[in-house]
């Protein structure tokens, strides 16, 4: 069968693969569309398991959000280039909508999931042998509640998901913001671990023993500087970021709700990062890596 335009241009439409990649693999199989997709299906795996030990610390948080649902997915890239490329960002929101309508964070569940007749992991796969870098996806949050959502996802950098109980949805947004921007490591005193406010009030001890003060002065200057840590790691005792005048435990008072909990993911954070200059970058590129 000949290998026509019409037929390297369906199958560049149906894989995503590059156009010499698709007239080398009909002419492989004789013409044959359905016999092409496998093979480009089978070499997209092989590079894929060939760049997935590769570092793959840049990329974006995309968001996703329904009825009494939302959630945030991580897809990592090895650059900051490939993360604004629209087919990665294309596949990034793919992976959102179906996350959305998973239960639980299982990240393999997802890529197991069909979108348009191929699993996301198989799509993955393709975009990794179109781009030329690792890409995986590393995790995901969601929230299920009957209150409130606030979703924010900043820059594609940074994304948070605030619950709330009362309140509506512009608070929430906003509270999602606040989480984003001064990034809280708990919501209340109450859920911070009890070994944690131990070890801060041993160092805040032996600090204020140093000063030479009356035993009953250092316990009130303790007390004191523990609290203010408490309030500087806690959603509700930070400063609301739109207004330092009013805490933000106050700011729910006043509109009378109740922050369930939070969840912020920022793209990369824990992963150890490869250092490498730009120009060093652009010529891994240029080399076809």
């Amino acid at each position: 069968m000949a290998v026509t335009a019409a037929l390297v241009k369906e199958l560049r439409e149906r894989t995503g693969a590059g156009m010499m990649e698709c007239k080398k693999a009909l002419v492989e199989t004789n013409g044959d569309l359905d016999a092409a997709i496998e093979n480009l299906r089978k070499g997209g795996l092989a590079k894929a398991d060939k760049k997935a030990g590769r570092v793959a610390a840049e990329g974006k948080i995309a968001e996703a959000q329904g009825p009494g649902k939302a959630v945030l997915v991580e897809i990592n890239s090895e650059t900051d280039f490939v993360a604004k490329d629209e087919n990665f960002g294309a596949f990034a929101d793919k992976v959102a909508t179906a996350a959305l309508a998973q239960d639980g964070d299982d990240v393999a569940a997802l890529l197991a999931t069909d979108v348009g007749g191929n699993t996301l992991e198989e799509a993955r796969q393709t975009l990794v042998a179109k781009i030329g870098e690792n890409i995986q996806v590393r995790r995901m949050a969601s929230v299920s509640t009957d209150g409130v959502i606030g979703s924010y996802v900043h820059g594609g950098r940074i994304g948070v998901l605030v619950e709330l109980e009362g309140g509506d949805e512009e608070l929430a947004k906003d509270l999602a913001m606040h989480v984003a921007a001064l990034n809280p490591a708990y919501a209340r005193v109450e859920e911070i671990p009890a070994e944690v406010v131990a070890k801060e009030k041993e160092i805040l001890v032996a600090q204020a023993a140093d000063s030479g003060k009356p035993a009953d002065i250092i316990e009130k200057m303790v007390e004191g500087r523990l609290r203010k840590f408490l309030a500087e790691i806690t959603l509700v005792g930070q400063p609301f970021v739109k207004d330092g005048d009013v805490t933000v435990g106050k700011l729910l008072e006043q509109k009378g709700a109740t922050v369930k909990g939070f969840t912020r993911l920022a793209v990369g954070e824990g992963i150890e990062k490869k250092e490498e200059n730009f120009a060093e970058e652009v010529m891994q590129q240029v080399a076809g890596r």
